[in-house]
This record gives structure tokens, C-alpha cells and sequence, in this order.
């Protein structure tokens, strides 16, 4: 049985954007959001992107982890 890691590289892959360690500290310094501003609606996601986020959340999915974590992340200052 093959076991598929859900991390924050493999969510930026899933998602289409570089996944690599500097990438995402780049990713996160260049977005932000506003504390109403659901992840998913953020303006800076493709409308494929936002589809995966809200279904991945909507059925609580093993993304779920990692979506919150890249949710708390963009909320830091």
C-alpha cells in the first residue's frame, strides 16, 4: 500500500505553484490575506485553485491539515 504525504510542498504541487522550500517562503511573503477573507476566495488563486481548496475543506479531506496550516500562514504579519 502506497502512502501519500500530505505536507505543504506536496499542497503547493497539488495546487500547480513551485513546491520547493524557497518557492513557498516567497509564496508567503507575496500573499496575504485579510482576517475575512476565506482562504478560498483569496483573489490570488486560479478559479481551479479555488475549486480544490473549498471542495478539500468542504469534504474534509486528508488536504484539510495542510490547507489550514497555508490558511495560518497567510494570516501571519
Amino acid at each position: 500500500m502506497e502512502v501519500f504525504k500530505h505536507n505543504l510542498e506536496n499542497l503547493f504541487s497539488q495546487l500547480g505553484l513551485a513546491s520547493d522550500s524557497e518557492s513557498i517562503e516567497h509564496f508567503l511573503s507575496e500573499h496575504s490575506l485579510s482576517a475575512s477573507t476565506p482562504l478560498q476566495e483569496a483573489a490570488f488563486w486560479s478559479l481551479s485553485q479555488k475549486q480544490f481548496l473549498s471542495e478539500a475543506l468542504l469534504q474534509d479531506a486528508d488536504w484539510s491539515e495542510q490547507i489550514d496550516l497555508l490558511d495560518a500562514r497567510l494570516r501571519q504579519e
